[in-house]
């Protein structure tokens, strides 16, 4: 069975007209992972929003997205609260923007936690504290005590897999949730991400433009270009046996990049060191 089925989705801005993403069909299978590549502005991140019905308001959509066979577009703004976290959790590209800058982290773990199971502020505690330790973050209790702007980024990308862990989420969206971290933390949130994808049996979406990451998670591969979908299929196959030009050049694009950082390095023998 499918976790998620999304089909002939169109995005359009109602202010302009403006169509971000035309008639998108794709299907995450149970315990899989579907990558979701492709440049800046194409329409990646607006698709991640759509399913969980968190565009702004004037981008309008259309089509069906159908999470276990459940319509979410029928769902009122009240059900759909309901599913956000508890079936269908988002770690955002920019953990900052996750966490009320005004509050201490661990009110967002204890407010999210509460709503989707009722649980006590102890049992909250133990649980994150837990999960967090997980997630190789020392301290879990003095961090939950921290502000945002006392976190680093890599800090707080951690956190949002940590409560990934403990709400046991249908669907784990990451939308470019390396791309604002140094290298050392994209590193580190990669390996926490395969871990999460390896133990929890949920079934993910992860956006990215970086393909050495995607080649590493996917199981399934969508290519996304000016809003509409290029290429598709076993991620084994997109990248050995690429068809469209596009893809070839996305894939070009990162070969070249890696020729020049070993150049730059002093050749293979001394990156490998």
């Amino acid at each position: 069975m499918n976790t998620l089925e999304v089909s002939k989705l169109r995005i359009w801005d109602s202010l302009t007209d403006t169509i971000l993403v035309k008639d998108s069909s794709f299907q995450i299978k149970s315990e899989s992972c579907l990558a979701i590549v492709g440049e800046s502005g194409c329409g990646k991140s607006v698709t991640c929003r759509a399913i969980m019905r968190l565009n702004r308001a004037n981008l309008r959509q259309s089509g069906s997205i159908k999470l276990n066979g459940m319509n979410l577009g029928g769902l009122s703004e009240h059900e759909m609260r309901k599913q956000r976290g508890r079936q269908l959790c988002l770690i955002m590209q920019n953990g900052m923007r996750a966490f009320d800058p005004s509050s201490i982290v661990g009110n967002h773990f204890k407010e999210t936690l509460k709503q989707h199971y009722g649980w006590s502020h102890t049992e909250i505690t133990a649980k994150m504290a837990g999960a967090m330790e997980s997630v190789m973050l020392k301290d879990p209790v003095t961090l939950m005590n921290k502000y945002p702007h006392q976190l680093s980024g890599g800090m707080l990308q951690r956190m949002m897999i940590a409560l990934a862990i403990v709400l046991k989420p249908t669907l784990i969206i990451a939308d470019e949730p390396t791309s604002a971290l140094d290298t050392l933390s994209q590193y580190e949130v990669m390996e926490q991400l395969l871990s999460l994808k390896a133990e929890s049996g949920c079934s993910m979406i992860f956006v990215s433009h970086d393909l050495g990451a995607v080649k590493r998670i996917a199981d399934d591969i969508v290519v996304m270009k000016d809003g509409e979908i290029v290429e598709r299929g076993a991620a084994a196959e997109v990248f050995t046996n690429t068809r469209h030009a596009y893809t070839k050049y996305l894939l070009e694009a990162k070969q070249a990049l890696n020729s020049h950082f070993i150049q730059s390095m002093g050749g293979l023998e001394l990156v490998d060191r």
